[in-house]
Formats: structure tokens, sequence, C-alpha cells
């Protein structure tokens, strides 16, 4: 996994990307997006990407200027700005999906909530991708979000168990036992979620034990837990290969299952 002390703390530096893409407005808290776009994923959806996250996954498929630079990227968004330009979008693709992707949508946590509370009652459904650290350390969090009935999180999780956590994101192992913290989170609040795991990195033995493992915090989620696999776009090959991060499985873009999208 390499040098333990090169190491960081996923949960301070989700607070540190924190300070540099969101503000405080007139309007309530302002967070930092790049584009606003539709997408194939779910069968159709409008995605908002927002700048900056937490984790710097080795296989991650946003560019390095938007991961490495959340300062120069992007502009700042009320939520409700956010919130127009979904709805519009939608209307515009006749989709009723919607979701922020692109960074770790959890940051700026005030932003969140006022844009989900922009949306409410306007007949959408709400998808919530996320690491689901910042959600594990604020207990308020899963609370919070238990309050909009449209919106279904998913918890993305980074491998199998602490060492491929570790291995996958340079960040402290322990990272690992959070985003497992926010399942029992959103699901003792009453929050409709289900858990993905990127299995490309992992062998077998680790995904049958991490099921094991699942099973003991939901059966439920263990049923319903999605494999997700790496897709190798041309920056994404050109990270693994630096990183020398050996996959088990992947798609190009163009052959992703249909069970995946």
């Amino acid at each position: 996994m390499g040098d333990a002390t090169l190491f960081y703390d996923s949960v301070q530096r989700h607070l540190a990307i924190e300070k540099l893409v969101t503000r405080m407005g007139t309007e309530g808290q302002e967070r930092k997006y790049y584009r606003v776009r539709p997408a194939r994923w779910y069968g159709g959806i409008v995605t908002a990407d927002c700048v900056g996250c937490g984790l710097l996954c080795r296989f991650c498929w946003v560019s390095d200027v938007i991961t490495f630079r959340p300062a120069e990227v992007g502009r700042f968004y009320t939520p409700r700005e956010v919130a127009d330009s979904l709805i519009s979008l939608a209307k515009k693709r006749s989709l009723n999906l919607l979701r922020v992707s692109g960074g770790e949508p959890t940051i700026g946590k005030s932003h969140l909530l006022q844009l989900l509370g922009a949306l409410q009652g306007k007949g959408y459904r709400f998808i919530l991708e996320t690491n689901g650290i910042p959600i594990a350390t604020d207990e308020s969090y899963a609370p919070s979000l238990s309050k909009y009935s449209f919106v279904h999180v998913r918890v993305s999780l980074k491998g199998c168990n602490e060492g491929e956590f570790a291995m996958l994101t340079n960040a402290k192992p322990e990272g690992f036992a959070l985003q497992l913290k926010a399942l029992q989170n959103l699901t003792e609040a009453g929050v409709s979620c289900h858990p993905s795991v990127m299995a490309s990195f992992s062998p077998r033995k680790s995904l049958r034990e991490f099921t094991k493992r699942l099973t003991q915090t939901s059966s439920r989620l263990a049923d319903e837990l999605e494999i997700e696999e790496l897709i190798l776009y041309p920056h994404v090959i050109r990270r693994v290969q630096k990183h020398k991060l050996k996959y088990y499985t992947a798609h190009s873009p163009e052959t992703v299952p249909p069970e995946q999208v």
C-alpha cells in the first residue's frame, strides 16, 4: 500500500476542500459547479457536476484539473440556481431523475439541504451519490436527509476492505469503516439507500468477505449491493497505469453492461 506516513485523513481533507468550494452568499451557502448535463445512467438523468471531493481515488473519471485545482475551476452557484438548472434541462429532455455528481455532493451540507428543499414537491426523484464520509461523521446528516422522501442515496464504497480502500484512495484505511457507518446512519434514519462497491480491483475472496461484513449491518443492504466496475476512459487508463493498479474487470465506455447503466 505504500508508506503509511503519506496517507491523508479523509475526514480532514473533506473539511479542507469544503473551505475551497463553498462560501456564504446572500441566499445561503453557495457551492462550486462546473457543468449541468444529461447522462445515460439510471436510464437517463440530469446531473449537476460539483467541484471538490475529500478523496483522491486513483481510478476517478474526473479530470486532473478539476480534481487537483478546485480553487481554480468552476463557479459558485446558489442552491436555487442549481435547482433551476436541473429542472430546466430535465424538462427539455423529458427526464424525471436528478443528481449531483462530479465531486462529493455532501460537501457543503447547508447548500445540499437547501437545494433539496428547492426541489421538493416538483415531481422529481433525486439520486445522491456519495462516498458517505460526511454522513458518517455528522450524526445529524442522515436525519436531515430523511426529511426528503424523493431522495435515494447511493453510497459508493472504494474497495472491499480497509487495505483496498487505502490502495485505491491513498487515504488512511480507517476511512473504509466510515463508509459502512454512513450506511448504518442512513438505514437507522429511514433514508432510502443502497451500497455500491468498486470491485474491479478486488479478488473474489475480498468481495465475498465484504458481503458477509455488510450483512452484519443489514441483510437488505447486502442483498441490494451494486457491483461497480472500472470504466476505461483515456485519462482513467493513464491514472491506473501511473499508480500500477491491477484490475480484474473493466469496460470501455462503449461496452458498459446495460445493468450497470
